[in-house]
């Protein structure tokens, strides 16, 4: 039988789950500033919340440059300037080094390390919701609606996603028994983490109604996305383990804080979104691999 505490937290992780997702969906939709200010925010506060995570442990990362490279990133991708990303990368890189020499303290390495790192795992992985919301799409707008193929595509991303977290959820409690990653998230189970990939996938296959992608293409991109998302779940779990903290923050009931409700997307966004860019929309690689080799082969053999 369970506690009336542990109905309380179900019952918030589901109010907190469901309100979530409709926002996301309300912004995912309309695009435009509603979803850049969305971005904005999941970008500032999984910033804040890495940083105290990490100060946790005695490290020091500075919180100023991870949210003013965040706040650039985010913002240079909603005006399509993918190409003055390399030098932010660069400035993001060398100003983590200057803060620590100027105003840093020990340990000066780590420090430098985890100022660059939260830099791009809270600041540019993220922008990848940009990205593939603005795919076929090729104007800013502001508080237009801005319908594109990018539209199903994130919606495609999101439903995998989400699908992997219920069903990883629901297979782990009722089939659960052999351990995936004991050390570092012992709640995690191989049949919980098939069970989210089986339901990712299954429900993927729906893309194949509402976007260009054919059948194949919707169900090898929900094992690439589903696969990416359990990964970042435990990667940010490996952060959280090696700092012994629990939670990323408390600011989402049930759920705890952004970084523990988005770790799956800071992964799943950017795989899904080259996915689409180099396998589905436009120049497919593997047939211009194939075409490379073909022609190799007629000159020199």
């Amino acid at each position: 039988m369970e506690d009336n505490a542990t109905k309380k937290n179900k019952t918030l992780r589901v109010i907190t789950g469901v309100v979530i997702s409709l926002i996301a969906i309300m912004a995912i939709v309309w695009g435009a500033v509603p979803l850049y200010l969305t971005a904005l925010i999941i970008v500032i506060l999984c910033s804040r919340e890495f940083v105290k995570i990490l100060r946790h442990k005695g490290f020091h990362p500075s919180l100023t440059i991870m949210l003013l490279s965040a706040i650039v990133f985010v913002t240079l991708t909603f005006f399509h300037r993918f190409d003055l990303v390399p030098s932010i990368l660069t400035l993001t890189i060398m100003a983590s080094f200057l803060v620590v020499l100027f105003y840093g303290r020990q340990p000066y390495i780590v420090n430098v390390a985890t100022t660059a790192l939260g830099a791009l795992y809270c600041g540019w992985l993220p922008c990848h919701l940009l990205l593939i919301r603005q795919i076929g799409l090729n104007r800013i707008g502001a508080f237009q609606f801005c319908p594109s193929d990018g539209l199903f595509l994130l919606l495609y991303v999101f439903v995998a996603v989400a699908m992997t977290d219920i069903g990883a959820y629901y297979f782990g409690v009722k089939f659960g028994k052999h351990k995936l990653a004991e050390v570092i998230s012992p709640k995690k189970t191989i049949e919980g983490a098939f069970g989210g990939a089986l339901c990712a996938i299954l429900f993927s296959s729906i893309a194949v109604f509402y976007t260009d992608l054919s059948l194949f293409q919707a169900l090898f991109g929900g094992l690439l996305i589903t696969v990416s998302a359990q990964l970042g779940d435990l990667s940010e779990s490996l952060i959280k383990r090696d700092a012994g903290v629990k939670d990323s923050s408390d600011i989402l009931p049930g759920h705890g804080g952004m970084l523990d409700r988005f770790d799956g997307y800071i992964f799943a966004l950017p795989v899904a979104y080259y996915f689409f860019k180099y396998f589905c929309c436009g120049t497919n690689l593997f047939v211009e691999l194939f075409n490379y080799l073909k022609g190799f082969i007629n000159v020199y053999f």
